[in-house]
C-alpha cells in the first residue's frame, strides 16, 4: 500500500482577501502545514495543485466576460498563471511537496486529475508510477475542486478519505452537500485528528 496526501489549490486567490476567497482558506493552509510537520511520514508522496488560469482569455468560459459571473459555471479573473493570486498560501510550506500539478490552462479544471505536473506527466500516471492505492485530500474548496478531485481518485480505483478539518468551503450548504455526496460515493471523512499512527496503519495491511 502507498498513500498519497493531495493539497488541492491552497492559493492566494482561493484564500481570504484573494479573488474568490473563501471563509477559512488561510486557516487550511496553516492546518496543513501543521499537520505535515508531525505527521508527513505518514505519506510516500504528496501532490499539490494549483489552478494556473491564462492571463489573456476567457479559459474555454471559465473566466466571466460577457456577463457577471455565475459563480458556478463562470467566474471572475483567478489564479492567473504567474500572478501572485495563483501562488500557493504563504502559511502553506511546500518543502513537503512531492509534486506539483497545474491545471485549467485554457480550460476550465476543477479534479487534480485534469492537470499535469512539470514534466507534463497526468496526476494519474504520477500515482501510478508512485503505486498509489490511497488518497487522503485536503484544501480549498471543499464545494468545487475538493469535490471533484476526490470524486476522481475514487473513480481512478483509489481509497480516499477527506480530511474534514483540512479543507474549506465557497458555502456552507454546498460544502455539506459535497461531503455528504463524497461519502456516499465512498470516500471515508474522518478529521485528521483521528487517524491511526503508520504503525497501526501498517498493521492492518
Amino acid at each position: 500500500m502507498s498513500r498519497a496526501l493531495f493539497i488541492i489549490d491552497v492559493q492566494n486567490d482561493f484564500t481570504e482577501g484573494g479573488a474568490l476567497g473563501v471563509d477559512g482558506g488561510a486557516a487550511v493552509a496553516a492546518g496543513i502545514t501543521a499537520y505535515l510537520a508531525e505527521h508527513g511520514d505518514r505519506y510516500d508522496l504528496v501532490v499539490a495543485s494549483r489552478d494556473w488560469h491564462n492571463a489573456d482569455d476567457d479559459n474555454g468560459g471559465h473566466f466571466a466576460t460577457d456577463a457577471p459571473p455565475d459563480f458556478t459555471v463562470t467566474w471572475p479573473k483567478h489564479c492567473m498563471a504567474g500572478t501572485p493570486g495563483a501562488e500557493y498560501h504563504p502559511a502553506l510550506d511546500t518543502s513537503a511537496v512531492d509534486v506539483h500539478i497545474r491545471k485549467g490552462q485554457g480550460v476550465p479544471a476543477y479534479s487534480i486529475f485534469e492537470g499535469t505536473d512539470d514534466t507534463g506527466a497526468s496526476t494519474t500516471e504520477v500515482l501510478e508510477r508512485h503505486g498509489v492505492t490511497d488518497v487522503d485530500v485536503a484544501g480549498i474548496a471543499t464545494d468545487y475542486c475538493v469535490r471533484a478531485s476526490a470524486l476522481d481518485a475514487i473513480e481512478h480505483g483509489r481509497h480516499v478519505r477527506v480530511l474534514r478539518d483540512l479543507v474549506a468551503g465557497v458555502a456552507p450548504e454546498s460544502s455539506e452537500a459535497a461531503i455528504a455526496e463524497l461519502g456516499h460515493a465512498g470516500a471515508a471523512i474522518v478529521d485528521s485528528s483521528e487517524l491511526a499512527p503508520v504503525d497501526d496503519e501498517a498493521g492492518r495491511a
